[in-house]
């Protein structure tokens, strides 16, 4: 076990340098990744904070943010949201997973996310006020994880993730891989850090018979019908390094009864490859375990400029405050049974923010 926890921080350690030479954060860069829906995060709890808990996610949220996370699932936990993404643009994101124990320390994980962009009509250069019916988007993104706990303090998991975007004619599909660590420390653990790589992987690039088109070939003798084949470039994934802290503070004392009120503050930075580098701080109030009450807060360059006259200007749709909470009611108390409703609402300009539900059932 020993020799495994050296390979896996030793494995972190080496991405991590690695990342501080690769990620820039270079903002002239922003938008030429491709498949960014894998910044999309799709589930209410993590997302009322900022994203600013990679040190202290847990459960199949934790799959993306941090996928050491999901180590600490005690038994089986299922989870279901939906995001009303950017509304008013008519697109929503439906999430389903569960995480599951396997064996003493070990963890296993599966999620899926699925945006729906609703019917869009399909359109020629004869036709451009469309008539020919309608197609839909396919974005689909799965998730396979395996975490475990190597020590008291130290857990550490990898997710697998399968990316698929196609339209009737044409498909771009691959594969990603995350990594992740926290660690844990002080009385009760409320003292925990994280790090986690994500979205590393191959190039993709789309193919179907949507990249040609009929033509007909003339050499000024005769002529005949030619099918006439394009290739789309090849793009890279939106890789990302994020580091954070989080600690727990307890009113009234030290005491048993003073840990029904709870204060926790995260922190967190991002270094995107294909972005600017953010800073994310996060606060949660829980009582007990039944109420928890949550706001961040992203910050990125430019993001509170919306003159886009200026040198620096905000290249994200969301503005940077969140808000969200959760509310978690006993199903039975002997297996530790709960049933929960979560939460959240990120802040946007333009339209009208983004709201995801969720429900959480740990049996």
């Amino acid at each position: 076990m020993k020799h495994t926890i050296k390979i896996l921080t030793a494995s972190v350690l080496a991405a991590t340098i690695f990342a501080g030479n690769t990620y820039a954060g270079n903002q002239d860069r922003a938008g030429q990744a491709g498949a960014s829906e894998l910044l999309i995060n799709p589930w209410a709890r993590s997302s009322g904070w900022g994203d600013a808990n990679y040190a202290g996610c847990r459960g199949l949220e934790a799959q993306y943010l941090n996928v050491a996370g999901t180590a600490f699932t005690t038994k089986t936990e299922l989870l279901f949201a939906h995001s009303n993404y950017l509304s008013g643009s008519g697109i929503g994101i439906n999430s389903f997973g569960f995480t599951q124990k396997a064996g003493a320390s070990g963890v296993i994980g599966f999620g899926i996310m699925s945006m729906d962009f609703g019917n869009i009509p399909i359109t020629t250069n004869d036709l451009p006020e469309g008539g020919l019916g309608n197609y839909t988007i396919q974005m689909i993104n799965i998730g396979i994880s395996y975490a475990k706990g190597f020590t008291d303090h130290i857990f550490g998991g990898i997710n697998l993730k399968i990316i698929d975007e196609a339209i009737p004619n044409a498909q771009a599909a691959g594969v990603a891989l995350d990594a992740g660590i926290q660690y844990v420390a002080g009385k009760n653990n409320s003292t925990r850090f994280g790090i986690s790589l994500k979205n590393i992987g191959p190039k993709l690039q789309f193919t179907g018979d949507g990249l040609s088109f009929r033509a007909v070939y003339d050499n000024g003798t005769s002529s005949y019908p030619i099918t006439v084949e394009q290739r789309s470039a090849a793009y890279e994934l939106p890789s990302l390094l994020n580091i954070g802290a989080a600690h727990d503070f307890y009113l009234g004392g030290s005491d048993s009864a003073s840990k029904d009120n709870r204060i926790t503050v995260a922190l967190a930075f991002t270094s995107n490859s294909f972005g600017k580098d953010q800073g994310k701080i996060g606060l949660e109030y829980g009582f007990k375990s039944f109420l928890m009450l949550r706001a961040g807060y992203c910050y990125e360059s430019g993001i509170m400029n919306d003159d886009y006259t200026q040198t620096v200007n905000r290249t994200s749709a969301q503005t940077g405050p969140s808000a969200g909470f959760t509310i978690e009611l006993p199903m039975n108390k002997e297996k530790g049974s709960t049933f929960g409703f979560d939460y959240s609402y990120r802040f946007t300009t333009p339209y009208a923010g983004i709201h995801t539900f969720g429900l959480r059932m740990k049996l």
